[in-house]
């Protein structure tokens, strides 16, 4: 799974000439379904020019806030969420690349007859 989403990402890269960012996906998305900054923007609870400045890279948007914009526009948070934490490592001048893995399932427990 890890290997099909950096995959993915460096196919995303190369189709928008730079890396993938939160706000470069939330822009590709707005574009794809042709909404309007603004009718984005209420959907994910923010104002459009906080959408704005997002999609521009001027503001870093959480982890937690990155799952309920995944949750709201019916995609994964995996992807989201990795986004939103590499905008945090670059903003604090690291040069990491963040990856996630989802942890393993629990086993399910059988109940007592």
């Amino acid at each position: 799974m890890t290997t099909d989403v950096n995959s993915t990402a460096a196919f995303l890269d190369d189709l928008i000439g730079e890396p993938l960012s939160l706000g470069s996906l939330l822009l590709a998305i707005r574009e794809a379904d042709d909404v309007p900054q603004a009718e984005l923007a209420r959907r994910l609870g923010i104002s459009r020019s906080h959408l704005c400045d997002i999609e521009k890279g001027r503001k870093v948007v959480s982890p937690e806030r990155a799952a309920s914009f995944a949750d709201e526009l019916g995609y994964g948070r995996e992807q989201f969420v990795r986004l939103a934490l590499q905008q945090l490592v670059e903003a604090a001048g690291l040069s990491f690349k963040v990856s996630l893995t989802a942890p393993p399932k629990a086993p399910r427990r059988r109940r007592a007859a």
